[in-house]
């Protein structure tokens, strides 16, 4: 369906320290990194696509909103718990604790966060224990 995704990153070597050991602990690798443009893309090592990229904005400063939201999938409830406590180790701020969110079904299994430019960032598990 996708074939990309890019957020906005104020800094990418930061962005990178943060996103290559979270990328690693969803089984993503680094497709692609350019240091003078500066721009990095991670993807599954079994697909060309979809990329996750990220880059400094085209149109100046990065303005993350409060409704954009890049939502990973995990292979089960530990990654995304291990991912949760990764990102929170990394600098990340929490926007919501693992756990069951009824609201969206019965086996949505997920967790929030912020990256460190402010990037809401969802992993979530679809399936029942």
């Amino acid at each position: 369906m996708f074939s990309h995704v890019t957020i906005a990153v104020s800094d990418v070597h930061r962005a990178l320290a943060f996103w290559q050991p979270m990328a690693g602990c969803l089984g993503l690798i680094r497709s692609y990194w350019d240091p003078e443009a500066p721009a990095a893309s991670f993807r599954h090592p079994d697909h060309k696509r979809p990329l996750f990229f990220l880059t400094r904005p085209f149109a100046g400063a990065p303005v993350p909103g409060n409704g954009p939201m890049v939502a990973f999938l995990a292979a089960d409830r530990a990654t995304v718990r291990a991912a949760h406590e990764l990102a929170l180790t990394l600098g990340a701020a929490d926007e919501g604790a693992p756990g069951l969110r009824p609201q969206y079904h019965a086996a949505y299994y997920g967790a929030y966060f912020r990256d460190p430019d402010g990037n809401k960032i969802c992993v979530v598990c679809h399936d029942p224990e």
